[in-house]
């Protein structure tokens, strides 16, 4: 995908003229480039825009056709006789005629206008989903998911509704207004002029409303995305707000949150509602305007009375295009600003993406290298989270990776799939740089169970065959067996295609910690690594998927990261992690004999449990 770059907020101490003008120059690029979008479908903008300004043409017909009709009606009234009442049937078949046309050619102009928005949103919510797919770790980090679906909900929805709501509504009020005075005034300079009187003060006060929606709409999204947050946030911990009893606190949280977006959204509607008023006002006037002079002229003999109506007629059928000029500007306005956001994801220049000359990876060995690993988050200040990392692990091999908490051991798994890259060092599998080769030959060839146990709503089957989809039923079965989860599924009414609750509600802590297991042995990956997966699981059902494993094992690396020593005491080489850095390194045995900090909390975890084993003894 072709990006943009995306410009900075203004520096300190420019003017605000200055700022202004980068401003309008911003939007004014957005505006453009959601016109490119929909010029990607050339027949239908084609024939939405001629639909349009045929139907603005043929009502402009109807205002004349009805002054013309008035004037034959009154012909027949006063003089009667066949030929006037035959020219006022004619006059009237052909307004019916003009009418009918005008209908079809508005109904064409609707939907037509309504397809070319629901393709472009089409091809904007592709482009927006596809883009949160690629954006790395980091980017996910520092921007919450109430956030991006306000963004794809909201925002898209006013760049999509732009052409039907901005272009066509400039397209109909250009013909009216613009034909249509030349023929009022060519008809009459007074009239026609006191006809057009209100549209002057309705652009003028289009315009100041604009620019009090415009400064207030990001506002109302922001507030938007906090209240889409709060509710994100209390759905996704719905057990925990119930466990403590917490619904009074939440609905308070909500209720604030939602008073905020809910005091700007009615400022909004006084504006609008203001503006619409001032609309009424000047047309009104308006017409009363011309009623008056219109009546003189009537009574004067210089206009006839069909003259008069056309007039009125006029005025009436430009009323609501007019009225609606200011909700034109607004929706100018909106897609301006929500184009913006929505761009700036979409230009948003990937962290982690294929190099330009990567290659597939090529497994042989399957030797695991850290060299000198050092990597540190976006926007961290003090030290690194990881710095002078160097290991190596060949295929059959368990390292055992432990520490306490923010110690860096969580990093080293995301490092090896390439949720993040490092900030200095290499990491190699049988020699090749995991940045120069393809995210998606990595990506199969290591596999991360990760500490959240997500689950998808659906089967049980179709959750361990996440990775692929096309297994067949008896690999499904032997990962589940390796996770020591198949016995409980077949115990299940429905067994295999068991729906689980959203997230896995319905399944336990342990369970959907060795379903994301089994999840992860269908991909059979050359270096698997668990990030303290098993840290729901009581010492029975670990000590048996560990048992299991030692088949699946002994041809590819495992990292196994824990808290307990007890998952890991058996690896090959066992690392202590502090501070970012490995301070410990050896078998259980070795470190036992140094010491050092792993003796320590050896002791603190296991050493009370057989101290009392002896006693009991």
């Amino acid at each position: 995908m072709n990006t943009q770059a995306i410009g900075s907020a203004p520096e300190r101490g420019k003017s605000f003229a200055h700022v202004a003008e980068a401003s309008w120059g911003k939007g004014l690029s957005t505006l453009l480039r959601i016109v490119r979008m929909t010029l990607r479908h050339p027949w239908q903008v084609a024939i939405t825009l001629v639909s349009t300004f045929i139907a603005a043409t043929l009502q402009l017909f109807i205002p004349r056709l009805l002054g013309r009709a008035i004037d034959q009606a009154q012909g027949v009234v006063a003089a009667g006789g066949a030929a006037a009442e035959h020219a006022l049937w004619n006059t009237a078949l052909i307004l019916l005629a003009v009418s009918v046309l005008r209908g079809l050619f508005t109904m064409a102009q609707n939907y037509y206008g309504e397809a070319v928005g629901h393709r472009t949103g089409y091809e904007l919510r592709l482009a927006f989903y596809e883009k949160i797919q690629r954006l790395s770790f980091a980017y996910h980090d520092r921007v919450h998911t109430g956030d991006l679906i306000t963004l794809g909900l909201l925002d898209l929805d006013g760049v999509r509704m732009f052409f039907a709501t901005g272009i066509l509504r400039v397209v109909l009020l250009g013909v009216l207004i613009g034909v249509g005075a030349y023929l009022l005034i060519s008809t009459d300079l007074v009239l026609g002029l006191l006809s057009l009187s209100f549209v002057p003060f309705v652009a003028w006060r289009s315009s100041v409303t604009q620019l009090k929606l415009r400064s207030t709409w990001l506002t109302l999204q922001e507030r938007l995305s906090v209240l889409s947050r709060v509710m994100d946030e209390n759905l996704g911990g719905i057990r925990v707000v119930r466990a403590f009893a917490a619904q009074d606190h939440e609905m308070e949280k909500f209720d604030r949150a939602k008073q905020d977006a809910l005091a700007l959204a009615n400022r909004r509607v006084e504006i609008r509602v203001g503006n619409t008023s001032a609309m009424n006002f000047s047309f009104l006037a308006a017409m009363g305007l011309v009623l008056w002079f219109g009546g003189q002229k009537v009574i004067a003999g210089q206009i006839s009375v069909g003259t008069l109506a056309q007039f009125l007629t006029f005025m009436t059928i430009l009323q609501m295009p007019v009225r609606q000029l200011g909700l034109m500007v607004n929706s100018f306005a909106r897609a301006s600003t929500c184009g913006t956001r929505l761009f700036e994801l979409l230009d948003t220049e990937l962290d982690i993406e294929d190099a330009p000359d990567a290659r597939d990876l090529v497994v042989t060995d399957g030797l695991l290298r850290f060299d000198n690993v050092g990597f540190r988050y976006e926007g961290a200040s003090g030290r690194p989270a990881l710095s002078g990392i160097s290991f190596e692990a060949r295929p059959g091999e368990t390292v055992g990776i432990v520490g306490p908490p923010g110690s860096g051991k969580s990093t080293i798994a995301h490092l090896i799939p390439r949720f993040y890259d490092v900030t200095s060092g290499t990491i190699t599998l049988d020699g090749q740089d995991i940045r120069g080769v393809t995210l998606q030959s990595l990506r199969k060839a290591v596999g991360v169970v990760q500490q959240d146990a997500f689950l998808f709503t659906t089967s049980i089957e179709n959750n361990i065959a996440y990775g692929n989809p096309w297994a067949r039923e008896t690999r499904i079965e032997r990962a589940a067996e390796s996770a020591q989860l198949h016995n409980y599924i077949i115990g299940l009414p429905a067994g295999y295609t068991t729906v689980v609750g959203e997230r896995g509600a319905s399944l336990s802590g342990g369970q959907r910690q060795r379903l994301t297991i089994a999840r992860s042995l269908m991909l059979r990956p050359s270096v698997l690594v668990f990030d303290d997966s098993t840290a729901a699981v009581d010492a029975g059902t670990e000590q048996r998927i560990r048992a299991a494993m030692k088949r699946f094992a002994k041809d590819r690396v495992t990292l196994i990261i824990s808290h307990r020593l007890s998952s890991l005491m058996h690896a090959d080489q066992i690392l202590f992690v502090d501070g970012g850095r490995i301070v410990e390194r050896g078998t259980h045995e070795e470190l036992l004999a140094l010491g050092g900090r792993y003796r320590a909390l050896y002791d603190l975890q296991l050493r009370p449990d057989e101290d009392r084993l002896e006693g009991a003894a």
